[in-house]
């Protein structure tokens, strides 16, 4: 079982919190940076999304 196989498990039912900390740390990043990576930040907290569940508004993940 691989190490992504092993956290889809531990956060299944918990897409609400996980998106919530995707976002979370995204911002900080975005904080730290002053914005300057903006848009790979945003690009690397979709992608998190999309693997772990969207947890914002109950909306599916993105194909």
């Amino acid at each position: 079982m691989s190490m992504m196989d092993k956290l889809k498990s531990m956060l299944k039912g918990h897409e609400s919190q996980t998106g919530k900390g995707v976002d979370k740390a995204g911002d900080y990043v975005d904080e730290k940076t002053q914005g300057k990576y903006r848009s790979q930040v945003d690009k690397a907290q979709d992608k998190l999304k999309d693997e772990f569940g969207r947890g914002d508004q109950g909306q599916p993940p993105q194909t």
